[in-house]
């Protein structure tokens, strides 16, 4: 069975890639952990439109967090390691691991990213693009 989808239109030329995105974001939404808040700052003239993807990470560490871009996504891993010498007598906060990753648009810039009090903030740039009319020139057909 073919599936059609809004992509297939004649009209929407160069979008192949679209709806592979899509996909792979409808399986990522899935998972609910770390839990995230994404919010848009007051742009700047040097920065342009700032967005900043905050995640609870509480119990993690600098060194047990990973913070990367691979093939146009933003991915954030957690790992922690069991503590072999601690001995529980309740076990409520479990060491886990996990990975949560953000489709970037074309043009997007990491500015940075910041731990504190169990909260990473990533901030991300997007540049005004510049506006480019280009004029193609109409050959006469012999």
């Amino acid at each position: 069975m073919t599936r059609v989808s809004a992509f297939s239109s004649p009209f929407m030329l160069g979008f192949d890639d679209i709806e592979r995105v899509l996909d792979r974001v409808s399986k990522a939404a899935n998972d609910g952990y770390p839990p995230y808040n994404i919010e848009r700052l007051p742009a700047s003239e040097e920065k342009g439109e700032v967005i900043r993807i905050t995640l609870a990470v509480a119990g993690f560490t600098r060194d047990q967090l990973d913070v990367s871009v691979e093939e146009s996504q933003l991915v954030i891993r957690g790992r922690q390691q069991e503590e072999k010498t601690r001995q529980y007598l309740h076990r409520g906060i479990a060491a886990r691991q996990f990975q949560r990753a953000f489709v970037l648009a074309e043009g997007i810039e990491i500015l940075g990213a910041d731990l504190r009090d169990g909260l990473l903030s990533i901030d991300l740039a997007r540049p005004e693009p510049e506006r480019i009319v280009r004029r193609i020139e109409i050959s006469a057909g012999d």
